[in-house]
């Protein structure tokens, strides 16, 4: 029996699985150890996850998270999982989570869209070419936090229709100088903006709002997916962004000249699956 893990910068999905069944599942924060010490990872899967998933010594731990692309970040998040679970472990990248999730042991273009976004070529069991994502301020084109940060924006500069910024500061009972806050004092403020961008898909009736969250996604393929072989391969994607705004992102796709084969929520069936043979 072994854990697998998925992390995203806002949530994390656990499963205790024996061979091809899922015994225990469960969420918690999102772990992410470019903004979260050892101890403060500790302490969240101690109080966060069921005692079943402490019950004994697993055979292994997979886990996939936002922030693990290094050796130094990824020992902060091995060190912590050890020492909560006393049983070997490896950390890998969440891209590398959602190619196997969504390709399992295929090959092609895996996609993230959820609060970042990423993208890589993966050829069934690695990432063989990933164009970097550069997070929220340079780059993550077409995820939660880069739609949110354009969404804000107009809204301060009253770019934004007066209709729409009316809804927007009574949904959220902010104010202007909330927002700045927000985004210039917050330690993860992407996480916030991300939030913000789903006010958008209660007004996809409004022309702003639409185009908004589809010029968000043409960039992510101009800025992305056009330094792939995209003609070549199969194009799928995962992550709650691309599931909330799919109808548009099947039509960003089609313009761009491509089809998408897939889009789903989550990752873990296909880690479940690519992982029952270990």
């Amino acid at each position: 029996m072994k854990i697998i893990a998925e992390s995203s910068s806002t949530r994390t999905e656990w499963a205790l699985v024996d061979g091809k069944e899922i015994v225990e599942h469960a969420f918690t924060i999102g772990l992410n150890p470019f903004f979260q010490s050892r101890r403060e990872i500790s302490h969240c899967i101690r109080l966060e996850l069921p005692e079943a998933f402490f019950r004994r010594r697993w055979d292994h731990v997979y886990f996939y998270g936002a922030g693990c692309a290094n050796t130094e970040k990824n020992k902060i998040m091995e060190s912590s999982l050890v020492a909560q679970f006393k049983t070997p472990v490896t950390v890998e990248s969440d891209l590398l989570g959602a190619a196997r999730g969504l390709f399992v042991r295929q090959s092609g273009l895996a996609c993230i869209l959820g609060t970042g976004s990423n993208s890589c070529l993966y050829n069934g069991h690695e990432i063989v070419k990933n164009v970097a994502p550069l997070g929220f301020i340079l780059g993550d084109e077409g995820s939660g936090a880069y739609i949110g940060k354009m969404l804000v924006a107009d809204i301060l500069k009253e770019i934004a229709p007066e209709k729409l910024r009316s809804a927007f500061f009574e949904k959220f009972m902010v104010t202007p100088n909330v927002l700045m806050d927000d985004v210039y004092t917050n330690p993860l403020p992407s996480r916030t903006l991300s939030t913000y961008s789903t006010f958008l898909a209660e007004h996809l009736d409004n022309e702003y709002a639409y185009n908004l969250v589809y010029s968000a996604f043409m960039r992510f393929f101009t800025r992305n997916i056009a330094s792939y072989p995209y003609r070549s391969q199969p194009l799928c994607f995962v992550g709650s962004t691309c599931t909330l705004y799919s109808d548009i992102l099947y039509r960003a796709a089609k313009d761009f000249g491509v089809e998408i084969t897939k889009i789903q929520r989550y990752s873990m069936p296909g880690l479940v699956e690519f992982h029952a043979a270990d």
